[in-house]
């Protein structure tokens, strides 16, 4: 059978008419990938002696198109299209740019417009949640990736983000671990959305940390959640514990008169010595006894906390080297995560449900770039802690 041939103009006016159809640019560049893939097999056969061998389908993204071709094939099977490595390496581009934009605080539609304004035509939220697809199935696999069995310092707190759940929008606690590894570099663990944080929640949290091979943790910093140490202790048995001591700071300030707040925030400031190297957990402790003795007077919710043993979780940091204990007497670490989550949150008012919002909490985790870095001074502590250097 003789081949069909065309002039230029025949051939324009062939792909004008084609263009102005129902979805006619995507048939347009459907018909042109697949005729260059054909000139390239047939230069593929006649450089390496190969014979064409039908066609394979495979489904690739486009200018805010999925399109599926028809993809030649040769005899001996070493044929690959350069023009798909070309277009597989734009669309993973693409799908790096879309999530970054939407990681860093714009919304779906905000990011079809400036991919609109990139690439010359106006792109959907659903086309640009479609880009999504493969940074879901990154963080996703992140947020499960095994750990290693050793942890020196934990960090864990839980942040309350409006998120919308069946047919009702609420704020619900998604709970992070930030852990700091023997190389002193740190790293997210987990992101797990449970609606309300409890110290039970916590205990099914750490519960996943030793299914994803954490066998032993050194210290962790935490609020002051009411059970917190016994949810944690019942997992990490051997673990120490430090409470938040700028979040006991705040909750005794908020009970206290303004004309009163900053003579008691001075006292309190004395108490917790951070940088006294000859300081202890016993001077402390009676330095706590003493300014609730002082302020009980005047306060009744400073009376109830002087004899209450809990507090003396307050103080562990006391028991560490004095260069690091500015590090670890704080949840300052964690809290800096949280205001990333938020400020990538804020622009979208509530999120349509919780899946949305671990993408998004887990996009922020991966990158953060500081984390990399190893902390400096960690390593005077080396009774209490284990480094590998």
């Amino acid at each position: 059978m003789s081949k069909l041939h065309f002039t230029p103009s025949q051939v324009k006016e062939i792909l004008s008419e084609l263009a102005r159809g129902e979805n006619g640019a995507e048939l347009v560049l459907k018909l042109g990938l697949e005729a260059i893939m054909l000139s390239e097999r047939e230069e593929h056969n006649r450089l390496q002696g190969d014979q064409s061998n039908g066609y394979r389908f495979r489904k690739t993204f486009g200018q805010g198109k999925l399109l599926e071709l028809r993809v030649p094939r040769s005899r001996r099977g070493h044929f690959y299209p350069l023009i798909l490595s070309i277009i597989r390496d734009q669309e993973e581009e693409a799908r790096k740019l879309a999530f970054s934009l939407y990681g860093n605080g714009l919304t779906e539609e905000q990011v079809g417009e400036l991919f609109g304004e990139l690439y010359g035509r106006s792109y959907s939220s659903s086309q640009i949640s479609r880009m999504f697809d493969f940074s879901r199935d990154l963080v996703s696999s992140w947020l499960s990736r095994p750990l290693e069995q050793y942890y020196p310092i934990l960090l864990i707190d839980a942040t309350y983000i409006s998120t919308r759940r069946i047919d009702s929008v609420s704020k619900e606690a998604y709970y992070t671990i930030l852990g700091v590894r023997e190389d002193r570099t740190r790293e997210v663990l987990a992101i797990i959305n449970i609606p309300i944080e409890s110290s039970h929640g916590w205990e099914d949290v750490f519960s996943r940390l030793v299914e994803r091979g954490v066998k032993e943790v050194g210290l962790v910093i935490s609020d002051g959640l009411t059970g917190i140490e016994n949810a944690i202790w019942k997992i990490f048995p051997k673990a120490n514990i430090q409470l938040c001591v700028v979040h006991l700071q705040r909750n005794v300030l908020k009970h206290i008169r303004p004309k009163d707040k900053s003579s008691v925030a001075a006292d309190l400031k004395d108490v917790f010595r951070i940088n006294d190297s000859y300081d202890n957990t016993e001077q402390a402790w009676n330095r706590w006894k003493a300014f609730c003795d002082k302020w009980g007077r005047y306060y009744t919710s400073i009376v109830r906390m002087k004899n209450n043993e809990r507090y003396k979780l307050y103080f562990t940091y006391l028991e560490y080297h004095y260069r690091i204990r500015g590090m670890i007497y704080t949840t300052n670490w964690i809290e800096r995560l949280n205001r990333s989550y938020k400020r990538t949150t804020r622009m979208r008012g509530a999120l349509p449900n919780p899946q949305a919002t671990m993408l998004l909490l887990g996009y922020v985790a991966m990158n953060r770039n500081e984390y990399l870095r190893k902390i400096p001074f960690l390593n005077y502590e080396n009774k209490l802690f284990h480094w590998t250097e």
